[in-house]
């Protein structure tokens, strides 16, 4: 069990012979009460306390600790331990992955009642040349419930047996989209807290040694309590802002509770988060919510009227919550914005995957961030050219975003894309896979020190009075080669001064 953080009670420490990107000179960089106190060149730190502790990085690279900025933290610990449907190709391959993994399980339970449902994740039916269908996945299971969530997280494949545990109705299809998806999902993570807590632990360690300092956490869950108790249990690897959802806002206003306010009994380490409000689907289930057709004629979801979205808005504002939108779909986007301009509240757009090009300075203007999870445009790509062929240029559009006076804020989506900076980082300066694959979209790509910038809550270098959130590299990620950048080895992470992560 990890120790609680517990910043100020930690003696003075150096973190010595670094270097911030882009510089030839070496410097100490003195933290006291989980700030940067001072940066100085190496060896010039003058007088310090004969307590002060100091690790010699020989000249490895210093930046401010990476976010994530839009994590499903219980999804991607789930994720993790199910089995990976990723790789399938086709709904047949999918429901062959399913059939050989039961049958090296051993096959059917000889007790029906205590079975447990088999889970998988990671599938694409967007880019499949066949469809889903329940007698498919019912010839592969034998009986046993199975559940197969789409890497999107917006629709789920059911067998017949897994439709009657969870008293849903199927048709012939077995998917399920959007609400009905979502609410079977919840249903599949009601495992016992100790098994999800642990898995939360480890994923929290794992994203430690990538140089991830903080989280914004969009679990669909009342989320407060949970993370309290994890943090009660020694979960201390990052900061974890936990986002509210409508239905619970009544409950957070009663709580006292308001977007920024440190959660009492977290050790520093959770603070609310914004309000999350779906407003339409996503590409791979093609619900999202578009300007052009979709090649059926259908243009997705709108799952939240502009109206009843303004009305949300303004209640956000009057309870003193950031509002986070979802909107994938350039109509979505549109609606967004014309919510946020009416209400006269910033805030923030998830996803913003595609976007007009008169809606794009309204970003700008109106002051709202783009949460953006550039991994999504190399995971969408075959996708988005199937259904708007020569008509993506209005596709994860970064580099325009920035142009027009937009902050970006950088995430994962997790477990939709890793929980991994550096691979948003990648595709977002990139474009591309490290498979040899051309760029997409090659003139919307940032700068490295953008991706940086945006994937470190502006801050982009380390300035005294910053508090000593930090990441320490084994390479310059302004200049290594491509495929370094997006492996980057982490020599250590430190959340308010404490190692997290290579503690030497």
């Amino acid at each position: 069990m990890a120790a609680p953080l517990e910043p100020f009670n930690l003696p003075d420490l150096v973190l010595a012979s670094v270097r911030q990107p882009g510089d030839d000179v070496c410097s100490d960089v003195h933290i006291r009460d989980g700030v940067v106190a001072a940066i100085a060149p190496s060896g010039r730190t003058g007088t310090l306390p004969a307590a002060t502790r100091t690790v010699d990085f020989d000249g490895r690279y210093i930046i401010p600790g990476l976010w994530d900025e839009h994590v499903h933290m219980t999804q991607w610990a789930l994720a993790s331990n199910r089995l990976d449907l990723s790789g399938a190709g086709s709904a047949r391959e999918a429901a062959g992955v399913v059939g050989s993994h039961l049958a090296r399980m051993g096959g059917e339970d000889p007790a029906p009642h205590a079975v447990t449902t088999l889970v998988g994740a990671g599938f694409r039916d967007a880019v499949w040349t066949d469809v889903p269908s329940l007698d498919l996945l019912d010839g592969a299971t034998n009986g046993r419930p199975a559940a197969l969530i789409s890497h999107d997280l917006h629709c789920v494949w059911l067998n017949s047996a897994a439709a009657r545990r969870y008293g849903v109705p199927v048709d012939a299809s077995g998917l399920l989209r959007e609400g009905p998806a979502f609410a079977v999902t919840r249903q599949l993570g009601k495992l016992p807290a100790a098994v999800v807590d642990s898995w939360v632990q480890r994923a929290g360690r794992a994203a430690a040694a990538r140089g991830v300092v903080g989280i914004v956490d969009f679990e669909m869950t009342w989320n407060r309590d949970v993370w309290l108790r994890r943090i009660a249990g020694g979960f201390a690897s990052l900061r974890v802002e936990a986002g509210v959802y409508p239905q619970d806002l009544d409950r957070a206003v009663t709580d006292g509770l308001l977007t920024g306010l440190e959660v009492a009994g977290s050790d520093g380490l959770l603070t609310v988060g914004p309000l999350k409000v779906l407003i339409d689907g996503s590409l791979n289930t093609r619900t999202a919510f578009c300007v052009d057709p979709y090649p059926d004629g259908g243009h997705g979801l709108l799952t939240v009227s502009g109206t009843e979205l303004l009305a949300l808005l303004v209640r956000a504002r009057q309870a003193g919550f950031v509002p986070a939108v979802h909107a994938i779909g350039d109509a979505a986007n549109q609606v967004a914005l014309d919510a946020f301009e009416a209400a006269g509240i910033a805030g923030r757009v998830e996803h913003a995957q595609f976007v007009r090009s008169e809606d794009l300075p309204r970003y700008g203007r109106l002051g709202v961030t783009a949460s953006v999870q550039p991994a999504h445009a190399l995971d969408d790509r075959d996708a988005a050219e199937a259904n708007w062929v020569g008509r993506t240029d209005r596709s994860f559009p970064l580099r325009s975003l920035l142009a027009a006076g937009a902050t970006l804020a950088l995430g994962s989506d997790a477990p939709v894309a890793p929980l991994d900076p550096w691979t948003a980082m990648s595709a977002a300066t990139a474009r591309a896979r490290q498979d040899g694959r051309g760029p997409w979209h090659a003139e919307q790509a940032l700068t490295r020190q953008e991706a940086i910038t945006a994937s470190t809550r502006g801050r982009g270098r380390l300035r005294l009075g910053d508090r000593a959130d930090l990441a320490v590299l084994d390479g310059d990620p302004l200049t290594v080669p491509d495929a370094q950048f997006a492996a980057m080895p982490v020599a250590a992470t430190l959340v308010a001064g404490r190692f997290t992560h290579g503690d030497a």
